[in-house]
């Protein structure tokens, strides 16, 4: 998510990083490559997989590693065909995000016989870190808006670990207090049975916040704020996983809301739930088709991925909404390190008439028009397309002084990039909105840099048709 909820885990890592590598620079990495080594002189037109060993993971499961691979042992496969299998293997190994360093080759080959190596370094999985997380949307809008006020901080402990039975699977604890209190426990494990097809998540989160955003007056969130709690949320979930293929997924959820607000909050807004409501109990069920076919999930050069969801909020005449949403980001790389990524995302909320709860559309998430950070767009229907063209401009890696524990290099990827973004939210009642109903545009320049654990640090320089401009900054990480 491109939004600073996220951003300090991952600067806790490199920190954590960079003590334990005692590191010196190393453009290199000629230590960690590893050669095909086809025997030419064979002529036959297949080969045949005689072997597939997995060295290094030592908590995930073979089978985890061997259901990422387009091949298994016994496989009759051309060269050609061998050679394109073995990248998209390192790739698929690669995005379970389980693995700091992968490695798939051939390690030998006799006549028609070849012998593949499947080498993994796996990640540290247990992160007991600090919690703290800005309350805002988006690190500009604190850093501007809200003056760096440390007073708009959430603080605590949130106990990560990964892959805790070897499977991928992973146990989440978050203890939250400062400007909120919340605690939110979570455990998904993808992998629930010997087909390596079904998986089950559970959740609970309970919180209370002191400070709630009641309407948007020009764009721009107004907040409310007081002593005591504003806003209580009950969360109880349930999802079920079904991935019958490497590149496709789905996900069907269930879950139980219960939300509270204060008396207040519906003073100024009266529209916040709809009929005037204070307080709501209902069933949300959601369903998720993703399919992913690039070559790196956090940060992809070269392929297509997108997800089409549904979400049925509520049954009653207090709370009754039908929405529909697309992702898709298709990258292609056309001259020498460099590339263009296209994107689009879409939402459209049934019936049109809803209460301002419902009427979150783009800017209060992952999905915004770069150059709009300070807006938030409210309605029922819109569009976001994105054109990014990004080019390699530098890569080092660091190498350690001493055996690491977190990675064999700390690398680091510089892309600068120029984009435009073009967008149109639909709302009924825009009332004051500046960016409603109307064609928007934006469009800038920047540098992303890409590091360890699919950590992307992004620093956007852009412009919007209002006549704003700035400098912003976003992190993405897979945490």
């Amino acid at each position: 998510m491109n939004v600073f909820y996220r951003q300090l885990t991952p600067c806790i890592l490199f920190i954590l990083c960079c003590l334990c590598c005692h590191a010196q620079i190393d453009t290199s990495l000629s230590g960690l490559k590893r050669i095909n080594a086809f025997d030419t002189s064979v002529k036959s037109p297949l080969l045949l997989i005689a072997d597939i060993a997995i060295n290094g993971n030592k908590r995930t499961k073979a089978y985890i590693i061997e259901r990422e691979i387009p091949f298994k042992q016994g496989d009759y496969v051309s060269k050609k065909d061998l050679e394109n299998r073995l990248v998209i293997a390192r790739q698929q190994v690669t995005n379970t995000s389980l693995f700091a360093d992968v490695y798939v080759y051939v390690a030998s080959q006799q006549g028609e016989l070849v012998f593949i190596n499947v080498d993994v370094k796996e990640r540290w999985y247990l992160f007991p870190l600090p919690y703290f997380k800005l309350i805002d949307r988006n690190f500009n809008t604190w850093w501007v808006q809200e003056k760096r006020s440390l007073e708009r901080v959430d603080y605590g402990l949130k106990f990560m670990q990964g892959n805790v039975s070897g499977r991928n699977d992973r146990l989440n604890i978050s203890l939250i207090s400062g400007y909120d209190h919340q605690v939110d426990l979570q455990y998904v494990m993808p992998f629930a049975d010997r087909a390596l097809k079904n998986g089950f998540g559970v959740r609970f989160v309970f919180s209370q916040q002191h400070e709630l955003g009641y309407t948007t007056d020009f764009s721009k969130q107004l907040f409310y704020k007081q002593g005591a709690y504003v806003r209580k949320v009950i969360r109880a979930e349930g999802t079920y996983f079904y991935r019958p293929a490497i590149k496709t997924r789905h996900s069907f959820r269930l879950a139980y809301v219960h939300e509270e607000v204060a008396d207040t909050v519906l003073k100024l807004n009266p529209a916040y739930f709809a009929n005037g409501a204070k307080v709501l109990s209902y069933p949300e069920l959601s369903y998720v088709l993703s399919y992913f076919d690039a070559d790196y999930v956090a940060y992809p050069l070269k392929g297509f991925s997108g997800d089409f969801s549904f979400l049925q909020r509520g049954f009653s005449k207090n709370m009754l909404l039908t929405q529909l949403g697309f992702h898709a980001a298709y990258s292609h790389p056309f001259i020498a390190k460099t590339n263009i990524q296209l994107q689009a995302a879409g939402l459209i909320k049934l019936p049109f008439k809803q209460p301002f709860f419902n009427s979150q559309l783009f800017g209060y998430g992952d999905v915004f028009l770069r150059g709009q950070e300070y807006y938030v767009i409210d309605g029922v229907a819109g569009l976001v397309l994105r054109a990014t063209e990004r080019k390699k401009v530098f890569s080092t890696a660091i190498k350690p002084g001493t055996k690491s524990l977190l990675h064999a290099a700390l690398p680091f990827t510089f892309y600068a990039k120029i984009y435009s973004d073009v967008g149109y939210g639909y709302n009924p009642t825009p009332g004051t909105s500046l960016l409603n109903n109307k064609l928007l545009a934006t469009w800038g320049l920047g540098l992303d840099i890409i590091s360890i654990y699919d950590a992307v640090f992004k620093f956007e320089y852009s412009f919007n048709q209002l006549g704003g401009q700035g400098l912003f900054f976003h992190v993405q990480a897979d945490f």
